[in-house]
């Protein structure tokens, strides 16, 4: 079935009722006397990662902005940054097919969107039977203890949080998946490629179970950090300008895939303008040769960041399905 206007309007406005009890938890970004578009469910159920407050904080007190960058007041189009609580957003299906999956939204780790590669994602799955959590991650270029690592922190201790949680939102352990776009499909690769790596100490019980996502789906990624192929700013902000290449090796996922990594559902444009397709192709060359199981989806036009919104009308805006198709094949939606 095809994404088009109607469906897309139909899917951001799904009712979402947040089951269940309310959680004391941080809220979700928002702009301070920013109105909303009316009929737009906003996420009202928060999980903060860290009950203690996030590791390694930087020597420069952070404060977290969110900056409305659209101009059309029924279409949002936020960002935030100086994130100090780290936390995510849930989207809770009104049937649960029982799978969840973990949403890493893009922004060059300038930022992190909030609707586009988020919200709107969040209210896609819901509205078919996944209960989605949206994540608001520590930006590496903010100054926390954790480095370049600090993202790929809080991506494993919420995979490990909704898996220790999974009876409160009717969920199966094992079918927690990863989408990401951009920056926060490098963000999804890295955690889909070292999810066992030791990036924090343990804080409870649920730093016992695996960060592994069941499947992953970085969508038009950053992958390298080696130029040419390298998304400047990402780079510049993850592993810094004078990156070495045994730093700028350690954080390219196709150059760490374990024998173990999970299946990979790959989308990117070809004319992608901002991020180089090569950078997917360079990660399903690395899976294909590690026997990992790959599905790949080239488009000729799409450009990058079309989400879901600025696919419509165009041949890529059928990627949504093509993954529900394939998540199927896994197992992941039953």
């Amino acid at each position: 079935m095809m994404l088009n206007r109607r469906l897309f309007m139909a899917a951001s406005l799904v009712s979402v009722p947040f089951a269940g009890k309310a959680f004391a938890q941080t809220a979700v970004p928002t702009v301070p006397g920013g109105p909303l578009p009316p009929g737009l469910p906003q996420p009202s159920e928060t999980i903060d990662l860290w009950p203690t407050g996030a590791p390694g904080k930087p020597a420069k007190a952070l404060s977290e902005t969110v900056q409305e960058r659209s101009t059309d007041r029924l279409v949002t189009d936020r960002a935030v940054w100086g994130i100090t609580a780290p936390r995510m957003a849930v989207f809770r299906p009104d049937r649960p097919n029982g799978a969840a999956v973990l949403i890493t939204p893009g922004g060059g780790y300038r930022w992190v969107v909030v609707d586009k590669e988020g919200y709107e994602m969040g209210r896609w799955l819901a509205a078919r039977g996944f209960t989605a959590f949206v994540l608001f991650y520590r930006l590496p270029g903010e100054g926390w203890a954790a480095g370049p690592d600090v993202a790929l922190s809080d991506a494993q201790r919420a995979m490990r949080l909704i898996r220790h949680r999974a009876r409160d939102f009717a969920i199966d352990p094992g079918r927690v998946s990863a989408m990401g776009f951009s920056a926060g499909g490098h963000l999804c690769a890295d955690l889909a490629t070292r999810f066992a790596a030791s990036t924090y100490a343990p804080v409870d019980a649920a730093d016992a179970l695996s960060a592994r996502p069941h499947s992953a789906a970085p969508i038009y990624p950053v992958v390298s950090m080696t130029a040419p192929d390298a998304h400047a700013g990402s780079r510049e902000l993850l592993v810094g300008k004078s990156a070495s290449p045994a730093l700028e090796a350690a954080h390219s996922p196709h150059r760490n895939v374990p024998g173990d990594a999970p299946p990979f559902f790959l989308l990117h444009a070809e004319d992608d303008d901002a991020v180089p397709v090569n950078n997917t192709l360079l990660l399903r060359a690395a899976l294909k040769a590690k026997g990992i199981r790959t599905e790949t989806h080239l488009f000729e036009f799409g450009g990058h960041g079309f989400g879901l919104r600025k696919a419509i009308g165009k041949p890529v805006e059928v990627w949504p399905d093509l993954w529900r198709a394939w998540a199927r094949t896994t197992g992941l939606a039953l």
